[in-house]
């Protein structure tokens, strides 16, 4: 049983309404434009206290680390909240960078969108028998980019391993055209991503025989 409790924000006795600064009255959390700047322009806030973006502590020191530069360094880089690699430590883990297949059709257009996808079976699972199509992965590609991959997905052994290489490769643009030249490590579980060939649209099989 996975029991998600989630966390309240603490913003409503910190005198906030005292200079102005807006809040979301429904969870306490703060909106901010792209550069983590409030309603009220010499006011700024990073971390899980941003109304819309990821609780993760990684990304809090990322973007602080970001405005310090822009503030005090003469820097103009910005915080990427889309290509943040994440990972659900469940006993079978769950990872992923980029976008959410939903989130991208609303972004960009189911029409301009190539989704990539297969079930893969871990070689150290074959000796114990273990289940052949319980592992996922995933791909979407906007093919109005060069196929530049958007989100990464993969449900399966050290997915966080896996998804965090993957991540600095699609912050360098990778494409479904660079992971297809890619020679993968065999067997590998990250190897899946250098040979999938199967659309979902084209609702072909994906379940796989072996390793």
């Amino acid at each position: 049983v996975l029991i998600a409790i989630g966390r309240d924000a603490c913003t409503r006795n910190i005198g906030l309404q005292t200079i102005g600064v807006k809040i979301n009255e429904k969870n306490g959390k703060i909106p901010v434009n792209d550069e983590e700047q409030t309603n009220v322009p010499y006011v700024y806030a990073i971390g899980d206290i941003l109304d819309g973006k990821l609780e993760l502590t990684p990304v809090a020191i990322q973007a602080g680390r970001l405005l310090a530069q822009r503030l005090y360094g003469g820097s103009s880089r910005k915080c990427d909240y889309i290509n943040v690699p994440t990972t659900v430590f469940t006993p079978l883990e769950y990872g992923s960078c980029g976008y959410p297949e939903e989130r991208a059709i609303d972004e960009y257009g189911k029409q301009n969108l190539e989704v990539y996808h297969t079930l893969f079976w871990p070689l150290e699972w074959t000796v114990p028998g273990r289940d052949n199509n319980t592992c996922y992965a995933k791909i979407i590609c906007n093919k109005q980019d060069n196929n530049r991959v958007i989100g990464l997905h993969v449900l399966g052994p050290n997915a966080g391993e896996v998804t965090q290489g993957f991540a600095a490769a699609i912050k360098c643009g990778l494409t479904k055209e660079l992971l297809d030249e890619t020679i993968g490590i065999h067997p590998t579980c990250a190897e899946v991503f250098t040979t999938m060939n199967i659309t979902k649209s084209s609702g072909q099989d994906i379940t796989q025989k072996g390793c």
